[in-house]
């Protein structure tokens, strides 16, 4: 029966919340506050951690640090009123594994929760090989894409993909790895974001039993696991400075040294790094010389509101997944939800168009999903465009960007740097945005 800690400070909603899941054969530990929430995992293992975002002394972020920490594997939910979208996406970088937005839908809760589980039973901690799953698209920004990977991956050399959060930079990995002279050996991708700063070392060379207070045992680390094949680091700005050192050694001398022990492991290894923040020199504490040794090639993953072209193919394509998953027949989305699809700005990208589709999918017992079956936040965002006069399309758009834009800066009182954050770009493109647009700040 699995054990699930719930912290939500709602009590009565929570009380809901407790009295369904057990229903549902699950095991529950309801507490209210951050505080309470630390103190659980203290005290005993999860399976998985259902978490809202906003709390009376912090955010649920911070009971998902505290398990890291700990080495604890528990997949996080993160449970957020429609207008924190936008943080949620963040919290999908802390290594939160879903989010719902509230008020929840209690199928699509089970849904996820499952989903959740059911990835804990069959990756455990390691990372598995996982194969191509890359959508090519139809548009310009898609096409120039694509021929970057076909023209890099038949080479060894080392890549970053940069791009938001939700984007895809993994697909592109694999699509790397996979028309690559090494597609017949493993692929291994490692969430940098959801390593502990004093396991990640071992999480990526190993160690010997008796190296540190809990080597029980020998563990082979993920270099070995890829020996032969592509490792892919995601947001690899994560990794702490002395990992860093240990990581441009194994790309420079192809060796690797397991924590605790005297001997070097020569490995073969292809690296392939994932990033949505600026590594280069100067900025932040990632070392200039492992950037440069990661940047052989450098490729950008546009977000999906830049490839409004390819929005019909994503959606046809997560239609077709969600309905063999659910058990569903769905055959089209209709043209007012494709509407509000087309006027949404997706802050979460290609992951969060393919939730919203899994959703309808689910609430939907016809052919065609249609307006009801969207999430409020969608709507509500839509609803909230500022009206451009004309039909000028693209003048609509640069009016809703200018506008959002100036809002944001004006709440965070112009630090550019939580701007971005919020808007999720970086500074480099939040600056040149408000030259386009004159805006001072």
């Amino acid at each position: 029966m699995p054990n699930i800690l719930l912290v939500e400070d709602d009590t009565t909603f929570s009380q809901i919340l407790e009295g369904f899941l057990k229903k549902h054969g699950h095991e529950v530990d309801a507490v209210y506050n951050v505080k309470n929430g630390v103190r659980s995992l203290e005290k005993k293992e999860y399976d998985l951690l259902l978490l809202d975002y906003r709390l009376t002394d912090g955010n649920g972020l911070e009971v998902l640090a505290t398990a890291r920490e700990r080495d604890m594997q528990a997949p996080a939910i993160i449970m957020t009123s429609f207008n924190d979208v936008r943080t949620a996406v963040q919290a999908m970088r802390s290594g939160a594994f879903d989010y719902i937005t509230k008020p929840v839908n209690a199928d699509e809760l089970l849904l996820v929760l499952n989903e959740a589980l059911k990835r804990k039973a069959v990756e455990p901690a390691a990372p598995q090989q996982v194969l191509s799953g890359f959508i090519e698209g139809n548009s310009e920004v898609s096409k120039k894409l694509y021929e970057y990977i076909k023209l890099v991956a038949p080479t060894d050399m080392s890549v970053i993909i940069l791009g938001e959060s939700g984007t895809g930079k993994e697909y592109v990995a694999r699509s790397i790895h996979s028309l690559s002279k090494r597609a017949g050996k493993p692929f291994i991708a490692v969430d940098c974001g959801a390593l502990s700063k004093e396991l990640a070392a071992s999480e990526l060379f190993g160690h010997i039993k008796g190296a540190f207070t809990g080597a029980l045992q020998n563990k082979k680390g993920l270099f070995e696991a890829a020996n032969g094949g592509t490792l892919f680091l995601d947001e690899v700005g994560n990794l702490s400075y002395e990992v860093q050192i240990k990581l441009l050694r194994a790309l420079q001398e192809r060796v690797i040294q397991p924590i605790g022990s005297t001997q070097q492991v020569k490995v073969d290894v292809r690296i392939i790094t994932a990033t949505n923040e600026d590594l280069q020199p100067g900025k932040g504490n990632f070392r200039e010389d492992l950037y440069h040794r990661l940047n052989e090639f450098k490729m950008e993953v546009p977000a999906l509101r830049e490839r409004e072209e390819d929005l019909e193919i994503f959606t046809q394509h997560f239609m077709k997944l969600a309905n063999q998953e659910l058990g569903r027949h769905i055959k089209r989305i209709s043209s007012g939800a494709m509407t509000v699809f087309r006027q949404y700005d997706w802050p979460g990208n290609l992951r969060e168009l393919k939730n919203v589709i899994r959703r309808m999918v689910l609430l939907t017992e016809g052919e065609t999903a249609g307006m009801e079956s969207l999430p409020d936040e969608m709507t509500f965002s839509v609803n909230q465009l500022p009206k451009a006069q004309g039909t000028d399309l693209k003048a609509l758009n640069e009016v809703n960007e200018k506008e959002l834009i100036q809002e944001i800066l004006r709440q965070v009182r112009n630090n550019k740097s939580k701007a971005a954050r919020l808007l999720n770009i970086d500074r480099k493109t939040l600056y040149k945005k408000m030259e386009k647009y004159q805006i001072e700040g």
